[in-house]
């Protein structure tokens, strides 16, 4: 039960002190999630961000029952999820009665603006963090480099829907082809390696 009790209460806190959603968490779940409380490696986490990409839902939501079910089964995914939820759905119910009445004062669209740097720069540590044990050689460095450039050209691209060849390349340079296909890439390299071990 003090594992159940620590898991919502960890994942709540992480809920209440997040703004701008799942990739923004990210830092927050590393101090939290592994350094703290040691409940996931940094490349466990990893990985639950990347199946937390190509699932549905919310990629904090998704990371919340990944590590909540590694501990505790089906009752501490649950508990981590409504953990993370939570203060979210709390939050949100108190604000949206009073946000379209202060929304268009000058303090709160800076304060947004504010916000939405400070977001910037945690997701860049949260990826510098990665990099250390994600990029650990060549094949990897090249496949993330790839992967960049394809979700940028898919972010500033859009090919025309009504025909096949449109879609299917709209489909390709999504979030969630992008993971698939590098998942796929990753293990083509490591079968090519170990083919070519002695």
């Amino acid at each position: 039960m003090n594992t159940l009790a620590s898991l919502f209460l960890t994942f709540a806190k992480v809920g209440v002190c997040t703004f701008g959603g799942g990739y923004a968490m990210l830092p927050i779940l590393q101090r939290e999630i592994v350094e703290k409380k040691g409940w996931a490696t940094e490349e466990e986490l990893a990985d639950y961000f990347a199946i937390g990409q190509c699932t549905p839902g919310i990629i904090a939501v998704n990371t919340a029952t990944f590590v909540g079910q590694k501990l505790r089964g089906i009752p501490g995914g649950v508990l981590a999820t409504l953990g993370v939820v939570f203060p979210s759905a709390v939050i949100i119910m108190a604000l949206a009665a009073f946000l379209q009445t202060f929304a268009q004062m000058p303090i709160v669209i800076h304060a947004f603006a504010g916000i939405r740097a400070c977001v910037c720069a945690l997701i860049l540590s949260s990826v510098i963090k990665l990099s250390r044990n994600s990029l650990v050689d060549l094949p990897t460095v090249l496949l993330s480099a790839l992967v960049l450039v394809l979700a940028v050209a898919g972010n500033l691209v859009t090919f025309p829907a009504d025909v096949f060849w449109g879609q299917l390349l709209n489909f390709l340079l999504s979030p969630v082809a992008l993971v698939v296909l590098a998942g796929v890439a990753g293990l083509c390299i490591k079968g090519a390696k170990g083919a070519l071990k002695p």
